[in-house]
């Protein structure tokens, strides 16, 4: 029982920790962030030299919106280093709710358990006596 009370104590700090660390949470957002390269097509310009990466990189943020990839233009310089840190923002979101989730059911488990012991301790403290049959295994009948 003290090793059950002790389980539910940390199950608990746990919990609240991570309660606090979801509240501190900053600017997020979820996706993908690509830089890409392109060639233009023009056969003067230095992106169509043999090994030349192309121009850019523009970047792009994709992600799924109810079962559509929709892409945003970020413009390159902070922007992207801001989208890149709303992403690992996000991501430390999904761990810490996914974890706080985990908690939870072990906290309903725990608790749960202590109430299943609760109630067989009672039934076994019951009457012994059994109760008669109300009818006889064979039928009556003629």
């Amino acid at each position: 029982m003290a090793e059950t009370l002790r389980k539910l104590g940390e199950l608990l700090k746990r919990r609240e920790a991570l309660k606090r660390e979801l509240g501190e949470i900053g600017d997020m957002r979820p996706g993908s962030l690509v830089g890409r390269y392109r060639r233009c097509g023009k056969p003067t310009c230095h992106c169509a030299a043999e090994g030349s990466e192309g121009h850019g990189p523009s970047w792009s943020l994709t992600r799924a919106i109810e079962g559509k990839t929709v892409t945003k233009i970020i413009p390159a310089g902070t922007a992207v280093d801001q989208t890149r840190a709303q992403i690992v923002e996000y991501r430390r979101f999904r761990g810490l709710a996914r974890d706080l989730v985990e908690v939870s059911e072990r906290l309903c488990a725990a608790k749960l358990g202590e109430a299943a012991s609760e109630e067989e301790a009672a039934k076994k403290g019951g009457s012994k006596r059994r109760s008669k049959p109300r009818s006889s295994p064979r039928s009556q009948r003629s």
